[in-house]
């Protein structure tokens, strides 16, 4: 135990003097050797760098009415992260059905339910911010995207039943929540793909 404390006293320091240094809240991204994204907002290495969020006051607030609302946000968020806007749409349809102040019984937040710590890893601060939210999820699924392959079907079973699952299963987890989510997204994905 004296060892590891003093490795950890020994490693910390170091950290901290060869991460990048920008401004608090700052999201880092850097790319492994495998061509996987890493996102973090506590770099441990120099190869991250910071993440160019756009202007948050480009956005005004959208009433919670409205699918339309947040097609901004969600168009800005998916261009950053490379994924279809129809696809975030249709994530935040099934999630919430576009209800910002929405709570799972399971604890996950806001317009793409957040689970705390997937919200604190995202750096999203205020689960309940529309443009935190969006921005955040569509961070991790993007995440979820690198980690399996680009599999839609394995990232969206990731997004619902968490990434250990999938890889604990293999594959889609046999959960009829699961497989009844991925059913639902699918549906109004390719409803929102229609011309």
């Amino acid at each position: 135990m004296k060892a590891l404390t003093l490795l950890v006293s020994l490693l910390v320091p170091a950290l901290l003097v060869s991460a990048p240094s920008a401004p608090a809240g700052s999201i880092y991204k850097h790319v492994d050797e495998n061509g996987v994204t890493h996102f973090t907002n506590v770099p441990t290495s120099p190869e991250y760098q910071v993440v160019s969020l756009p202007e948050l006051r480009k956005f005004s607030p959208a009433p919670a009415t409205a699918e339309g609302s947040y097609e901004q946000m969600i168009r800005t968020a998916s261009r950053i992260y490379g994924l279809d806007h129809r696809l975030v749409r249709a994530v935040i349809k099934a999630e919430s059905n576009f209800d910002p102040g929405a709570v799972s019984h399971k604890g996950a937040m806001g317009l793409m339910q957040l689970m705390p710590e997937t919200a604190r890893d995202m750096g999203v601060k205020d689960p309940f911010d529309p443009l935190q939210n969006i921005f955040g999820g569509v961070r991790y699924l993007k995440f979820l995207m690198d980690r399996f392959d680009n599999s839609l079907f394995l990232a969206l079973a990731a997004y619902n039943a968490g990434p250990e699952a999938v890889t604990k299963h293999g594959g889609i987890p046999p959960f009829e929540e699961t497989n009844a989510y991925l059913r639902r997204v699918l549906r109004y994905y390719m409803k929102y793909k229609r011309p």
